[in-house]
């Protein structure tokens, strides 16, 4: 992770109405990536849950057209999600930007997470 090439995404599932995180994953933002969170969910979720993403479109690729719904921030279907990501930001300066305390390495920035 010494390079701009080498970007990581965290990627959390919320499940909206225990206002509770199922799920983090840290990755690529690709298809690839999407698929390994969808995989990584309990199957009660990717059975049954209905989610609400911005409409990147790897999500579109991995999640069931049934239960994908596209919304835009005005609908305030994200809004908790949202909160918690400003939160961590806000928080956790190592997941914004490239600092001195940055973790170089991938498996001690995914533990930080």
């Amino acid at each position: 992770m010494q390079n701009k090439e080498c970007k990581q995404w965290v990627w959390l599932a919320m499940d909206q109405e225990a206002r509770r995180i199922v799920r983090v994953h840290v990755g690529s933002r690709d298809e690839e990536g999407a698929l390994a969170f969808w995989s990584s969910l309990p199957q009660v979720y990717r059975d049954t849950a209905y989610c609400y993403t911005d409409g990147l479109p790897s999500y579109g690729a991995v999640i069931p057209l049934e239960q994908h719904i596209v919304v835009g921030k005005e609908s305030g279907k994200t809004s908790l999600i949202e909160r918690f990501n400003n939160t961590v930001r806000q928080r956790l300066a190592r997941i914004v930007r490239k600092t001195l305390s940055f973790s170089k390495n991938i498996e001690n920035h995914i533990g930080m997470v």
